[in-house]
């Protein structure tokens, strides 16, 4: 119970610490409320954006946004992935391609998928792929290459074909590598996601945060920003539980503390 408590009350803690230093440097700083709004303005502005359920709006449009775009990338990723750890030819074909398109950000592509594929949907969808296909592609690479030589021969020895070695043999070993690249693609894909809704977009979390910029309603900014933060942290927090429920041998760093 104690430890229980203390995870609930330290983060409260720092919580409202924060609050009071932000309410505090806005009077000892005589900061201007249209460069950064108190507390109370960003939460009133909150509450009227959830009375008027336009928040709620944004918010699915961006999850729908960002669920669609992360799915595929794992779809296209990890077979990528499984693929070229499997043939040398492949490897050696399509590497140097994977690491030119590696070095370029998501959003300078941002033009070319207007031009190709328009401003609706799969624009934004495109985006997010790009930005979360190479951390779950290296993870699971690099987590296949460090599976133990000595783990598949004693698969070959024990009869198990090179499907079920790569099954029940290299995947377990390179899924904390491939966990790593998951959680780290998620929260390149809300960045990514947040700045495809900044240009040619009518809904969603970006789309919300522009339109208060164009209206100088820096207290409904802020409350972008801080919505965008907590469905970055329950998305992290969701991914790993699901870890934790179906790949409970995968440990997790929960910081020095639980050391």
């Amino acid at each position: 119970m104690r430890s229980i408590a203390l995870k609930i009350s330290i983060p409260l803690i720092v919580i409202v610490a924060t609050i009071a230093l932000w309410a505090g440097s806005l009077t000892l700083l005589d900061i201007p409320s249209i460069l950064l709004p108190s507390p109370a303005m960003a939460f009133s502005a909150a509450v009227e954006l959830v009375c008027d359920g336009v928040l709620f709006e944004h918010i699915v449009v961006s999850i729908k946004r960002l669920t669609s775009g992360y799915i595929l990338a794992v779809a296209l990723s990890l077979p990528a992935a499984f693929m070229l750890s499997q043939s040398v030819w492949a490897k050696r074909i399509l590497n140097p391609t994977l690491e030119f398109l590696r070095q370029i950000p998501p959003l300078a592509m941002m033009p070319l998928l207007i031009l190709w594929l328009g401003i609706g949907e799969a624009q934004k969808v495109g985006i997010i792929i790009l930005a979360c296909f190479f951390p779950i592609f290296l993870g699971a690479l690099g987590g296949i290459a460090q599976c133990d030589p000595k783990l598949k021969e004693v698969g070959r020895i024990s009869g198990l074909n090179n499907p079920q070695i790569l099954w029940r043999i290299v995947l377990p070993s390179a899924l904390p590598a491939i966990v790593i690249g998951l959680r780290i693609a998620l929260g390149q894909g809300w960045r990514a996601l947040v700045g495809a809704e900044l240009v040619a977009s009518a809904a969603g979390l970006g789309y919300m945060i522009v339109d208060a910029e164009n209206l100088a309603r820096t207290d409904i900014i802020v409350v972008g920003i801080i919505v965008i933060g907590i469905l970055g942290l329950t998305s992290d927090w969701v991914a790993r539980w699901l870890i934790v429920r179906f790949a409970p041998w995968v440990k997790i760093d929960e910081g020095p503390a639980n050391a």
